[in-house]
């Protein structure tokens, strides 16, 4: 991912007011985020702990962000979900389930897109680790190019669905 400007966060949203995207509050490491190992920039607003943001730059170099809310709902004690984006089911990150409302008329309307994200969003670390070798994977940085891949095709599908 190329670094981004605040400014260019705040004007890369596509369901969220310009009220909301100006009262964000970027992540404490923004000044070192290592961008070359993000497909996309997700983070919690800490002054509001429900709220989630989602920046993306597709191939083009367009930027989109999304505005999504964290569920209330706690899920069974010991039941396991798996992160849509980056699909790890080994972590031990905690993954819950982030809402959004739909850009344009259809989200004015109140049409909404759920998906399960890691709470956390670390996805693109998650897709870096490597797998241990094995006859089924013999090149572990072969699998982790192909997860990094597929990270990158699943965001940018979820964010063309909004």
């Amino acid at each position: 991912m190329q670094p981004l400007t605040e400014k260019t966060i705040r004007a890369s949203f596509i369901n969220a007011s310009r009220q909301e995207a100006k009262k964000l509050t970027l992540p404490e490491s923004f000044n070192d985020l290592d961008w070359e190992s993000l497909e996309y920039l997700g983070w919690r607003d800490p002054k509001m702990p429900q709220r989630g943001y989602m920046i993306y730059t597709n191939a083009d170099g367009e930027t989109r962000g999304l505005l999504l809310r964290a569920t209330e709902g706690a899920r069974k004690a010991g039941s396991a979900a798996m992160c849509e984006m980056c699909r790890d089911v080994t972590l031990p990150c905690a993954v819950g389930m982030f809402t959004t409302r739909r850009s344009g008329q259809a989200g004015r309307d109140g049409d909404t897109l759920g998906t399960l994200l890691c709470t956390r969003f670390e996805c693109s670390a998650n897709v870096r680790i490597a797998p241990p070798k094995d006859p089924i994977n013999p090149d572990p940085v072969v699998v982790v190019a192909q997860r990094i891949i597929q990270l990158d095709e699943r965001v940018n599908s979820f964010i063309q669905r909004v």
